[in-house]
Parts: structure tokens; C-alpha cells; sequence
């Protein structure tokens, strides 16, 4: 089968942010999905040096707003699941599909609880320590955390499982 893994930032506000994520989606091979507004110009130096040179290895989509992603993804609204710190269960207690859609809102906001609220069902999010002040993750850790669960999930589909030392006399 062919698994194909899409990360959506809506909203992103941070360039080195997105930039990691990029990253991020081009060594697993999942596709980005960006949802304006954003906090930043796509060619922003930033996100360009986050990124490092891995943007020619993307397979990315922007969006005019979340209502466009919504429309566009059609039938498969039913494969979103919504990071966010609010929701009631472990991203880890999901049984991701084929080509799900991993969500995250803005750094300084999340997802409206609204959306929340309409989606419960598919709402996850990533334990943490409770009432120590910290309020979540960062972003990029985050999505790191949250595709590789759903890629643990698919058995690591296309991924290197192993490496070689370079030098055996070190």
C-alpha cells in the first residue's frame, strides 16, 4: 500500500517553525499543507534556512484559509485529527488511516475551539506535564511527535529502519 502521511499548519506564524516541519515532511515523506493567514512571506530567510535545502524534496499546498483546505480535501474530512492541547485523549489512543491529515493551529493560539467542538471525536493531543506552567510543546516538535506516531502506526512505510557506522575504528 502506498501511505501517504499530510501535516497542516493553519495559520503558522513562525518562519523557523514551518521551516523545521519541512524538514520534517521531507525526510518522511509526508506532504505539507499550508493555510494562510501566515506570519510571515514564504520566501522569508528564515524559513529558508530552517529548512535547510530540503524545500526542492516537498510536495506542498497553500491555501487562502481553512474553509479553501476544507473544501478542497472534500470526502476525506473524515481522516483530519486535531493536535491541540485542549482535546480529550492521546494522539497515541488513534488508529490513523491511510492518507490522514495530522493538524496544527498557531503557535500563540491553536485551533478555534469551535472546530474542536464540531470534531471532538478526532481531537488528540500529546500528554504532558499538567498545571506546570508550560502550556504545550513547540510546534515542530509537535508534528515531529505526532508523524511519527501515525508512521510507527504504518510500520514506517519507505523509511530507512537502519544505518551504518562510517568509521568502524573510531
Amino acid at each position: 500500500m502506498n501511505y501517504i502521511l499530510n501535516i497542516v499548519l493553519a495559520e503558522p506564524q513562525i518562519p523557523q517553525n514551518t521551516g523545521n516541519i519541512a524538514r520534517t515532511c521531507a525526510v518522511t515523506g509526508a506532504r505539507l499543507h499550508l493555510i494562510k493567514p501566515m506570519g510571515f512571506e514564504i520566501d522569508d530567510a528564515k524559513l529558508k534556512r530552517a529548512g535547510l535545502d530540503y524545500w526542492n524534496l516537498l510536495d506542498i499546498t497553500y491555501y487562502d484559509s481553512f474553509d479553501d483546505f476544507l473544501s478542497r480535501i472534500g470526502l476525506n474530512r473524515d481522516k483530519c485529527f486535531y493536535f491541540e492541547t485542549k482535546s480529550p485523549r492521546p494522539h497515541s489512543d488513534v488508529a490513523y488511516p491511510n492518507e490522514a491529515y495530522i493538524i496544527f493551529g498557531r503557535e500563540d493560539k491553536g485551533l478555534p475551539e469551535s472546530l474542536l467542538r464540531e470534531n471532538i471525536e478526532r481531537c488528540v493531543r500529546i500528554p504532558m506535564i499538567g498545571d506546570s506552567g508550560a502550556r504545550s510543546l513547540n510546534l515542530s516538535n509537535s508534528v515531529a511527535v505526532g508523524a511519527y506516531e501515525v508512521l510507527r502506526q504504518w510500520g514506517y512505510p519507505k523509511l530507512q529502519n537502519s544505518g551504518e557506522l562510517s568509521n568502524q575504528n573510531i
